[in-house]
Formats: C-alpha cells, sequence, structure tokens
C-alpha cells in the first residue's frame, strides 16, 4: 500500500510526494471547484451519496396554513453556501463571506438488523448532517459483530475510509454511534481529519435552531454533560503551579508541586457552568407548570403532537389551528414547544402542543435536558404520536419514539397513530401500518387528507363533561349562561321561559359545584 498523505508535523510530511501535497492543500483551501464524484466503495450503500432527504425544497412543502414562515426566511438568510473558501483575498470581505460547507464521510457498523436497516441509518445520519450545514461526499457500512474497542471500524477499514476522505477531499468524519473518547482519538490519528459522532451531530443541530431562552439553556446544559469526559489536556498549559520565587521550581515553600492542571481547571468550570445552568432551568420550570395548572384547574382538556424529527408534527398543527409554527423539510426543524387553543366541532376547547421530534438513538443528555419540555407529553389526556409513512422504516420510528414515551413515563397516555404524509407512501406501507396499529387515522397535512376524520378521533378521545345537570338560570345571571358556552360544558338544550332559561348540560365535576344552587327540581 503507498503511503498516505500525513496532516501532522512537518517531519512527517517530508516523505509526501508532490501529488498527496497537493491533494492535502486542495482540500484545506476548498477550491471553488466541485468535488469529484467519490467511487464506489465496497460496503458503501448507494443511497448515500449525493442528496440526503433533509435539503429542504422550500417551493414544495408550505401550504397555505403555514402562514408567512417568517422564522424560515431569517434562518434561510444564514445558510452556508457551498463552493465558497474560507480564505480571504481582501481584509473587507471579513464582513460578508460566508461559511463555506463542511464536506464529510460517513461511516457506520452493521452489527445487528438486516442491511435496508444499516443503511436507513446511514441515510438518516446524512440527513442530520445536511441539516448541521454539511455536504454529504460518501459513507461506508462495515459488517461486524460489536465496534472495534480502538479505532471502532477495525484497523483495516479505518485506513480504507482514510483512503476514501483523501479522494473525496472531505474535512470530516461522521461516525453512525457514539464514540468513546479513546475511539475519537484513534480515529483521528489514522483518518487525520475531524472525527465526531452521531450524538455530537445531534446537539450540534439543536444548538443552531434553539432560539428561546429555556432551549439554548437545555441545549448548553446537554453539550457540556458531552464534553466534560473528551476534555483533552494540551503539553505545559497543563501545570498551573502556585506564585513564589524560591527553589528550582520557581514555587515557595508550601506551594511546589503540580498545583490544578489545565484540564482540572476546565473541568471545574465546566461542572461551575452546569450547576448554574441546572438552576436556572429550574427557576424557568414554575412558569410552564402554573400555566398547565391553569389549564387543569379550568378543565381544559390537553392534546400533545409528538413524534419522529421531520414526520410533519409542525404541518399538522398548522393544518389544525393556522399556527403559523415554523416549518421545514429537516430534522429537528423546531425544538420550542408551542401550544394553541382549539374546539371541537360541538364547541369543546382544548389545547394543541406541538413538542420536539425524537430520534433514534437520542443522546440521554438531550432527553435529560428537555425532561421539563417533554412533561407536556406525559401531562396530556391524549397523545397524537405522528408517524411519517413515507420513510423506509415507519416501524423503527414508532419504536424510537415510544422508547421515549417509556423514558418521561407517558405510556399510559391514550395514544392515537396518525399515520402522516399519506400523498407520498406507499399504499401496501399504510395497510401494513393499519394491520399493526389498531387505533389509528390516515392523513395528508399538507393535502388535507383525513383531517376531519383526525379532528373526530381527538373529539372522542378527550375527557369529556360527565356531570348532566338541568338548571334554571334566572335572567340577570347572564354570566353563567355564558361560561356554560365556553369551555367546561356540553349544553344539550336551550329553553327560554318565564322565569328564565332552562338548560340540560353536562359539566365537569369542579363546575357542577358551582351550579348547585341553580339545579331545577321541576
Amino acid at each position: 500500500m503507498t503511503s498516505q498523505p500525513n496532516t501532522g508535523p512537518d517531519s512527517a510530511a517530508q516523505d509526501m510526494s508532490p501529488a498527496e501535497i497537493q491533494a492535502v492543500i486542495d482540500r484545506i483551501l476548498a477550491k471553488d471547484n466541485p468535488a469529484r464524484e467519490p467511487a464506489q466503495t465496497a460496503g458503501a450503500p448507494a443511497s448515500v451519496l449525493g442528496k440526503a432527504q433533509a435539503i429542504s425544497r422550500r417551493g414544495e412543502e408550505h401550504s397555505s396554513y403555514d402562514g408567512d414562515q417568517q422564522d424560515l426566511e431569517e434562518r434561510h438568510a444564514l445558510r452556508r453556501t457551498a463552493g465558497l473558501s474560507t480564505e480571504l483575498e481582501d481584509v473587507t470581505e471579513v464582513e460578508y463571506r460566508q461559511l463555506r460547507l463542511e464536506r464529510v464521510v460517513l461511516a457506520g457498523l452493521w452489527t445487528e438488523g438486516t442491511l435496508a436497516d444499516a443503511e436507513n441509518s446511514l441515510r438518516e445520519l446524512a440527513a442530520l448532517a445536511e441539516t448541521a450545514g454539511s455536504e454529504v461526499l460518501d459513507g461506508i457500512v462495515q459488517r461486524r459483530p460489536k465496534p472495534d474497542p480502538g479505532t471502532f471500524l477495525g484497523s483495516g477499514k479505518a485506513q480504507e475510509l482514510k483512503d476514501i476522505v483523501m479522494s473525496t477531499g472531505a474535512d470530516t468524519v461522521v461516525v453512525d454511534a457514539e464514540l468513546a473518547p479513546s475511539q475519537r482519538r484513534s480515529l483521528e490519528d489514522i483518518v487525520k481529519v475531524k472525527v465526531i459522532d452521531r450524538t455530537a451531530l445531534i446537539l450540534d443541530i439543536f444548538a443552531q435552531h434553539a432560539k428561546s431562552r429555556e432551549g439554548k439553556a437545555q441545549v448548553e446544559l446537554a453539550q457540556l454533560e458531552y464534553l466534560l469526559p473528551r476534555l483533552r489536556g494540551w503539553g505545559d498549559s497543563m501545570s498551573r503551579q502556585a506564585g513564589g520565587q524560591v527553589g528550582g521550581a520557581g514555587a515557595g515553600m508550601g506551594s511546589r508541586g503540580p498545583g490544578e492542571t489545565k484540564i482540572e481547571l476546565d473541568r471545574r468550570r465546566i461542572r461551575t457552568r452546569m450547576a448554574k445552568l441546572r438552576r436556572e432551568i429550574a427557576a424557568m420550570k414554575p412558569a410552564r407548570e402554573t400555566k398547565r395548572a391553569n389549564r387543569r384547574r379550568n378543565s381544559v382538556p390537553s392534546v400533545a403532537i409528538a413524534g419522529y424529527t421531520n414526520a410533519g408534527k409542525s404541518s399538522l398543527l398548522n393544518r389544525l389551528t393556522d399556527a403559523g409554527v415554523l416549518v421545514e423539510n429537516a430534522l429537528f426543524a423546531t425544538l420550542d414547544p408551542t401550544v394553541r387553543k382549539a374546539e371541537t366541532s360541538d364547541g369543546l376547547g382544548y389545547t394543541l402542543a406541538d413538542t420536539v421530534g425524537f430520534v433514534r438513538s437520542l443522546p440521554t443528555q438531550l432527553v435529560e435536558a428537555f425532561r421539563s419540555t417533554l412533561e407536556e407529553v406525559a401531562d396530556a389526556d391524549l397523545i397524537l404520536h405522528i408517524v411519517d409513512v413515507s420513510h423506509p422504516d415507519p416501524e423503527g420510528q414508532i419504536a424510537a419514539v415510544r422508547a421515549v414515551f417509556s423514558e418521561v413515563d407517558a405510556r399510559k397516555v391514550p395514544e392515537i397513530i396518525v399515520l402522516n404524509k399519506a400523498d407520498a407512501a406507499d399504499p401496501f406501507v399504510i395497510e401494513r401500518l393499519k394491520q399493526r396499529e389498531p387505533r389509528h387515522i390516515v392523513v395528508s397535512a399538507r393535502t388535507g387528507e383525513g383531517i376531519p376524520e383526525l379532528l373526530k378521533a381527538i373529539s372522542e378521545g378527550i375527557p369529556r363533561p360527565s356531570v348532566k345537570l338541568e338548571l334554571m338560570i334566572p335572567y340577570n345571571r347572564g354570566d353563567l349562561l355564558s361560561k356554560l358556552h365556553e369551555t367546561d360544558a356540553e349544553i344539550l338544550s336551550l329553553d327560554h321561559e318565564e322565569a328564565g332559561t332552562r338548560a340540560v348540560v353536562m359539566v365537569r365535576e369542579g363546575f357542577a359545584a358551582e351550579l348547585d344552587s341553580f339545579i331545577s327540581n321541576d
């Protein structure tokens, strides 16, 4: 095997041929010419090459129910652009330049299941990488029973990955798993470019898309939890000795020794910051709980929209309530929960809450950091579990979402499977899922197919008033009659008589006590 280019120390670079040196220069400068089409390598799924499913088709993905989408315009105004170098020709460009796309190669293991499962996982990783602002050049899958403890892929496949990185001009390798710190270092030593894992990629997307104060704090906490065991020390900067001028080490009496090392100092600062973030998130929690308590006190039923990322949760919320929530064909496009008021066809009010999307192997740091947000699902009266039936593996998405439901104690909440994107799905897949899930609704948030059936299912699934009363309300108590027309009651009949208004109503237990003095004894 011929020697590979080395981007390390100069001593190692002396053995490189002129062609190899030029390849390294081309990769670093990221010239404007497009990357060479990578050759198909053994074990690489063809579906990984080219554009992944996360690329946004802005002209096709919105309907009149989505509103102006001003937040989306703001997000796309800051998009990275392919073919631009970060090398400045003129210092005046610094205010106007755009950051070039990172060019990445994907790597994954096929340890269980079928090859199609492994390819779907790598295809999802490609979508995640493109959502984060990268250009996917190539991908490989290795069949082995378990990861190599040293380099994750094994030494032979790691060398093959290095060849792919050099031939494509990639500057980053993304691994479809969570790497141990030692595995990441060893793999970087071989491929000679930056290596990140699936968890770091998801955290990066969350950091880009978080907008609210609570969301930013939750993402930062998750990032610090991920970073803490992966800190590295760098040479002489690790020593932090005490002051003084006596002795060969330059320290005074009683203060000689290594002192606090740089890595220990960094760890202490991270732990301090994490403690502060936990206090801030805890301080934000009462506001959310107060709103939730108000809904409980007023007996307002709550419906949570949950599901896999990019399954169409925000599009469905816009279709049902005209909420105008940001909609984008990308993974984790919306992170901050949105709550909107809605009504059944017979006037019974309820709330619809859009939640953060889930993903296969969702990092545990995110589950913990977003626990206060995910409580919207656990405290709901009904869950609309949105499933993308056009996805290659909808059953895997359902299993991944239900695993997160178990982590946040939401498995006991009644659940309706909403088979979304029916206009783009295989009818055979829809029938298969209908047989698998007895409580289901087939819809398309884009075309409106199945929306009336979904609204009917919501109306039947939410808690309804259970106490039947016959009331005689005097004409001077119009406030009570007005309240009966609101969300607390279901009016069965109204008759205006000489003494007042006779009403037969269904009310909730809490409201029934207020109406006790108006119960008709006739």
